[in-house]
């Protein structure tokens, strides 16, 4: 008997069945390790559970037809799918939730994310990346629903870019752009609006991408009536379907409790996808929820006794071992052979997994239970010190934080004593810190040695008598250079392609590099940063374009909560080198002219923030970037595209160093501190003020992360004495980080003899017009008198009151 089920060969009945076997046996081991799972963090061991029962089937019938290559953006649901890809043992699924801290022992995340996110390696220690074709990949998991949505269309987008754009050294990446991308969400998730936007610009696109809908009809306790106009997205999607003469989807329905037809679907869907780079949305309906949400609450509270009773019916795993024996693929006592075997196997490897994460701890505790002893017998605080180590012996299960907690309160008895075993102490205390803060706290940035921080300044040549250029001409003509030294770097945005950018800085060079490395996108900022993500993902190097700083919050989530933090929570082993663009500051009106610099500082730790004063400047970080591999946002000034500037002759070749300030101006009397355009107005206030003999000290802080590595903030207030930070950021914000880093982290407050101040715009967005800047953001006439009034109570006779 021959059945084709395999879509590489006609097998015969015997593999056909030994396959059906094996994918049973890791539906089943999946299943158990959901049930296992919630009773660890019903007892406490673990934090929170969230489990893929009731999702086996389907994401057996994906992974199928998943190819090497491929690339999955999904969400905390697909356990199933990983363990059928060979990417996740039982032992591994209990370590991430325990929050294990080894990453050769949890390699989701070593703890930093709860269980249920997943991954693969896609670079190596050092930084490079390994064979992507060679592997199935698995973009790292974020939990904010529908935020994998965005990721996803980059990773599809990478296949037509490879497959369709000459010169790209694509043999670790692609082939000829065969890879599918394959995303899943919950059925709820799709009320979001990256899903709806992500949808729609892949229709647009027409990339290899194809979407799992997981529909269980509930959003936690919320019923899909209250999601999903006519309860059902795929119908309400039907626009979308594609025929002879316009481009679309293709949309399918399947029962996600029939085996035999999730197969033939996904295998169908996989190659349809792959052939002609169309995508495709996959609803999988009647699927259930078997433990409910997850640990927080049981779905009993919400659902109706009908609609649990057909959940125990049509559970997809109870469905195909129906199947299984009705077809003569297996008895039914051989299935319950089989998943008694299974049971004891996970029950096994929880305990693996438990014992393998306790027993470094307890190693620690009874360091700390000695150490505690020997302090005892010798402190004058010794009845103190037993209850500590007392205390600490009760602990049956300890956390890492009880050994050194314990440890650290213990110094507190010992203040007014010098004791051999007190210093031991302090340094095991000292020693564990070194050890161990790495485990949580390691790879914001990156620990190789071409990150952007180590790439070396290259200054800017010039001819003799330079030629003065708009600042645009700069930017675009050192695109030119970089986008010829780099087939892999494109750039994308709206108005970016056709007309070069609003500014006119990317002129003529979509008629030179094609509409799909220099291409025009829909207004849609998250999935601008989301094509971005994805293809750097995959080898590219993408420059994503958002029009204006203001529309960068539109996109902030996505930055935020996946590009920043991918290096972070895969402990090193992804990266997304992503360029974001964008322009701003002293634009007019409420819409275009915010300087969120505060928010954005501090919503993107894992990125350098960059703010360049003028074009050269910025070409300059360009460069720098493209030499490293690490995520950046540069944010040009808006008004200076059509200032004057020297025009380099060393044109994509210069670089500006990444975390270093620039003295502008020296002076003796105060320091100033600024960036982008307001620097400018310093700039000009700087000689009004010698009017007066003021002589300011003028800084351009150059890049807000990192921040002026090499203290010479501090170096200029050693000789000043004074400090006055000048932002367009509303009080609080851009201009109170700076201060934090100079005067805390720098130490600047020892050698201030006045007061550090700073002066920001109001608190509030900027009204519209010459006016509305005037009076909304800091102006000359500000930071002239806010520095005479610090120079004023200096010395009150040299510098009389101005008013």
């Amino acid at each position: 008997m021959q059945i084709h089920f395999d879509t590489q060969k006609d097998i015969s009945f015997e593999d056909f069945k030994a396959q059906v076997l094996n994918d049973y046996k890791i539906a089943v081991t999946s299943r158990e390790c959901s049930l296992l799972g919630r009773r660890e963090v019903l007892t406490g061991k673990a934090k929170f559970g969230i489990f893929g029962d009731g999702k086996e089937v389907p994401q057996l019938a994906m992974a199928r037809a998943f190819k090497k290559g491929d690339w999955r953006s999904g969400y905390y649901r697909d356990q199933t799918f990983m363990m059928a890809i060979g990417e996740l043992s039982i032992e591994q699924f209990f370590a991430g939730l325990y929050a294990h801290p080894d990453i050769e022992v949890e390699p989701m995340s070593a703890g930093r994310q709860m269980g249920g996110h997943f991954l693969t390696q896609s670079i190596n220690p050092d930084g490079t990346w390994r064979d992507l074709t060679e592997q199935r990949n698995s973009s790292a998991d974020i939990s904010p629903t529908a935020g994998q949505m965005p990721r996803l269309l980059g990773l599809a987008q990478a296949s037509k870019i490879f497959r369709n754009v000459a010169g790209i050294d694509s043999s670790k990446f692609s082939n000829n752009g065969n890879e599918v991308a394959w995303g899943t969400i919950g059925n709820a998730s799709t009320s979001e609006g990256l899903f709806f936007e992500t949808f729609n610009a892949a229709g647009v696109l027409q990339v290899p991408m194809i979407i799992s809908v997981w529909d269980d009809e509930y959003g936690i306790s919320v019923h899909a009536k209250h999601q999903t106009t006519k309860e059902n997205i795929s119908e309400i999607l039907k626009g979308f379907q594609r025929n002879e003469d316009q481009d679309g989807y293709e949309i399918i329905r399947v029962k996600g409790w029939d085996y035999p037809s999730l197969i033939d679907t996904y295998q169908k869907a996989g190659e349809l996808s792959r052939r002609e780079h169309v995508p495709i949305l996959i609803h999988v309906q009647e699927l259930t929820q078997p433990q409910g949400h997850s640990t927080s609450g049981s779905h009993e509270r919400y659902k109706s006794e009908e609609r649990l009773s057909w959940e125990k019916k049509f559970d997809c795993n109870l469905q195909m071992r129906n199947w299984m024996i009705n077809n003569g693929l297996a008895t039914a006592e051989e299935l319950s052979a089989i998943e008694k075997d299974i049971k004891r196997k996970v029950r096994e490897g929880k305990k693996d997994a438990w014992t393998a994460f306790l027993k470094p701890i307890k190693k620690e505790q009874q360091e700390v239970i000695a150490l505690l002893e020997a302090l005892a017998n010798k402190s004058v605080n010794r009845n103190f010190l037993n209850k500590l180590k007392h205390d600490l012996i009760s602990i049956d299960e300890p956390g890492r934080k009880d050994a050194v907690g314990i440890a650290r309160k213990a110094l507190r008895y010992l203040t007014t004593e010098d004791l051999p075993e007190k210093k031991q102490l302090q340094h095991w205390i000292a020693r564990f810190f070194e050890k161990t803060q790495p485990k949580y706290s390691s790879h914001l940035y990156s620990e190789n040695e071409n990150r952007a921080t180590n790439i070396a300044a290259v200054a800017p040549k010039y001819d003799d008598e330079p030629q003065l250029v708009d600042g645009r001409i700069i930017l675009r003509d050192n695109f030119d250079r970089l986008f010829g030294k780099y087939p892999n770097t494109l750039i994308f945005g709206e108005d970016a392609g056709n007309i070069g950018d609003v500014n006119q800085g990317l002129e003529g060079l979509q008629a030179k590099y094609g509409e799909l490395r220099i291409a025009d996108a829909g207004i849609r900022e998250a999935t601008i940063l989301g094509q971005g993500i994805g293809m750097a993902m995959r080898g590219l190097r993408p420059i994503a374009e958002i029009q204006y700083l203001d529309y960068l919050l539109y996109a902030l989530q996505i930055m935020s909560d996946d590009l920043a933090t991918l290096l972070y929570r895969t402990v090193g082993k992804q990266k997304a080198p992503l360029i974001i663009r964008t322009r701003g500051h002293r634009l007019e009106g409420i819409w275009h002219s915010g300087s969120q610099m505060g928010g954005i500082v501090h919503l993107l730790r894992g990125m350098h923030i960059l703010v360049p004063r003028n074009m050269t400047k910025a070409a300059g970080f360009y460069n720098t970037l493209l030499e490293s591999d690490e995520p950046a946002l540069i944010i040009e000034c808006l008004n200076g595209y059509r200032l004057k500037e020297a025009l380099p002759n060393n044109l994509g070749d210069f670089r500006t160093p990444i975390g270093l300030v620039e003295t502008i101006k020296e002076g003796t009397d105060i320091t100033l501190v600024s960036y982008g355009s307001t620097l400018r107005i310093v700039e000009q206030v700087a000689k009004e003020l010698l009017e007066v003999d003021i002589d300011v000290e003028v800084i351009d802080v150059q890049s807000l992360l990192p921040f002026d590595l090499d203290h010479n903030i501090v170096k200029s207030i050693q000789k000043t004495n004074r400090l006055l930070v000048i932002d367009e950021d509303v009080p609080g914000g851009g201009s109170a980080y700076i201060l934090q880093e100079i005067l805390e982290k720098q130490g600047g407050y020892q050698y201030l003899d006045s007061a550090p101040q700073t002066l920001s715009a109001q608190p509030h967005r900027p009204a519209y017009g010459t006016d509305g800047d005037y009076f909304s953001k800091p102006n000359a006439e500000d930071i002239f008198e806010k520095v005479y009034s610090i120079m004023h109570e200096v010395s009150p006779k040299r510098y009389p009151k101005l008013r």
